[in-house]
């Protein structure tokens, strides 16, 4: 049965985040509010929290998780920004983008594109997700929590517990959450591709704007 965490928006208990991030530390798996969306996070190492993440999203071995990083010096250790994109990257973060970039050695294999060698990358705005980072020392694994057959993500924390209590170990609630993911850039190729527009303003990465 998961644990609940009724946490303040503003200013997230420091006993509730310390409790969060041991669960993640034991392997656990996490719902938690993003500044776009619920989430499913979990360890860059543990395959089991990894493996309970894709089979409650059905996602098979090509879908690009995303590293939920807690500052741009963190986001550096695990993907490869030519300097052309650089600034563009660092001027949309924190923010609701999520980015596809080549990964460093730091990145576990099993969260690596196939094919592309590639991860997801984002910074959030979010108190309590930001909160829980900090904590931590480390990213998060993170993908929308989007249930399968459904066209938007849940938003409360108590409607979360109901629909997934035996299959992820905590529900972190701290208020209202949106329902509209991350916009999705691949930034891999050298020149931006829009693969998802979401929360983030895609212009920002037209070939005129970069």
């Amino acid at each position: 049965m998961a644990r609940y965490f009724d946490v303040h928006p503003d200013n997230p208990q420091a006993r509730s985040i310390h409790q969060i991030v041991d669960l993640v530390r034991s392997d656990g798996l996490i719902a938690y509010p993003t500044d776009s969306c619920f989430a499913l996070g979990c360890r860059m190492g543990s395959k089991d929290a990894l493996d309970r993440l894709r089979a409650i999203r059905q996602l098979d071995d090509r879908h690009h998780f995303t590293l939920l990083c807690h500052d741009f010096a963190q986001l550096g250790h695990f993907v490869q920004i030519n300097n052309s994109l650089f600034r563009a990257v660092k001027a949309s973060t924190p923010g609701p983008y999520t980015f596809i970039l080549p990964a460093t050695k730091e990145v576990p294999r099993r969260l690596l594109h196939p094919k592309k060698k590639t991860v997801g990358v984002r910074i959030t705005s979010h108190v309590t997700a930001q909160a829980i980072l900090a904590e931590l020392g480390e990213p998060l694994v993170s993908s929308t929590l989007l249930l399968p057959g459904e066209t938007e993500p849940m938003t409360q924390g108590w409607e979360i517990k109901e629909a997934l209590d035996h299959m992820v170990d905590a529900v972190v609630d701290a208020g209202e959450c949106g329902t509209e993911p991350t916009t999705v850039v691949d930034l891999s190729g050298g020149v931006p591709e829009i693969l998802r527009v979401g929360a983030g303003d895609p212009e920002r990465f037209s070939p005129s704007a970069v």
